[in-house]
């Protein structure tokens, strides 16, 4: 059974996640009609407090993240440590797979979306990490998905699929994020085709044409703080036709709304989000968008 469910991000985003963050967030996704959302539990608040909590929104925890450089400069034995934590709570919550991504890599940071910086040995180091990281999660119960993300290390087309190819499914999954592969120059249908057999997580995200082409100058911050970068679902250009046409019919994840920055309150949104027992739709009001259905 798929569900929709959503990242509460545009409200974290600047004003942190805290209980009343959240409180605000929740209280709209449950108005909207979401029954998941991304599981972030707040520092200071147990999983089972966290788990309670949400319950009364009427919301169950979906797949969260683990983020990491993975370059050099991490510490991997502090890494595993934090891994380790991480899964105790995600596997507490009762969910059984994560996210993993890299961002804020500083040089794609202030170029981003098109590899700025690229160092073989820094991709090697990167993935040999990434790997451990991802065989500790699997030991504490999770199963590890890979999220992209511009930004980060494994940023373009080239470097994601190296970094899957090399570590192989038993180590790593596939949790495509549709608007970060189109803003790094990918074809989200494209990739998910070619990786349809590890996927278990995808991010539904819309971007503009904007700043695709030509490339302008501007870090990530000043692209996204343009508010032409990112928008709701079936607002921008990603082809989601053809990006739900290319997941597997036995997919058994969510299909996870993100939306960074938005125009518009999630409520009044133009990108209505209904998810009903096993069927989840999300579909534009203003004919612009699309639907998930999930026998």
């Amino acid at each position: 059974m798929s569900r929709v469910a959503a990242n509460p991000i545009p409200y974290w985003s600047k004003d942190g996640k805290t209980r009343d963050v959240f409180d605000r967030a929740f209280t709209d996704f449950a108005e909207i009609g979401y029954t998941a959302v991304k599981a972030d539990v707040p520092e200071g608040m147990s999983a089972a407090e966290y788990r309670s909590w949400i319950d009364g929104y009427g919301l169950a925890p979906s797949l969260s993240l683990f983020s990491s450089p993975f370059d050099e400069t991490i510490d991997i034995s502090d890494e595993i440590e934090r891994a380790k934590r991480f899964a105790e709570t995600q596997v507490e919550l009762g969910l059984d797979r994560t996210m993993i991504s890299s961002m804020a890599v500083p040089a794609r940071m202030q170029r981003p979306a098109v590899g700025a910086g690229f160092d073989r040995y820094r991709l090697s180091l990167a993935i040999e990490n990434c790997g451990v990281v991802c065989q500790v999660l699997q030991a504490e119960g999770l199963r590890p998905l890979h999220h992209s993300h511009v930004g980060g290390v494994f940023e373009t087309e080239a470097e994601i699929s190296q970094l899957l190819d090399e570590l192989g499914p038993d180590v790593i999954g596939f949790g495509p994020d549709t608007g970060h592969l189109r803003w790094a120059g990918a074809d989200p249908a494209a990739m998910i085709g070619k990786y349809a057999d590890r996927i278990g997580g995808i991010h539904i995200k819309d971007v503009f044409g904007d700043h695709l082409d030509p490339r302008p100058e501007g870090s990530y911050r000043d692209l996204a703080d343009s508010l032409r970068l990112w928008c709701e679902p079936g607002l921008g250009v990603v082809d989601f036709e053809a990006v739900l046409a290319a997941m597997p019919d036995d997919y058994d994840g969510d299909f996870m709304i993100e939306i960074d920055v938005r125009a518009w309150s999630p409520v009044s949104s133009p990108t209505g989000c209904r998810s009903s027992g096993r069927r989840s739709t999300c579909r534009s009001t203003d004919q612009s968008g699309w639907s998930v259905r999930r026998a």
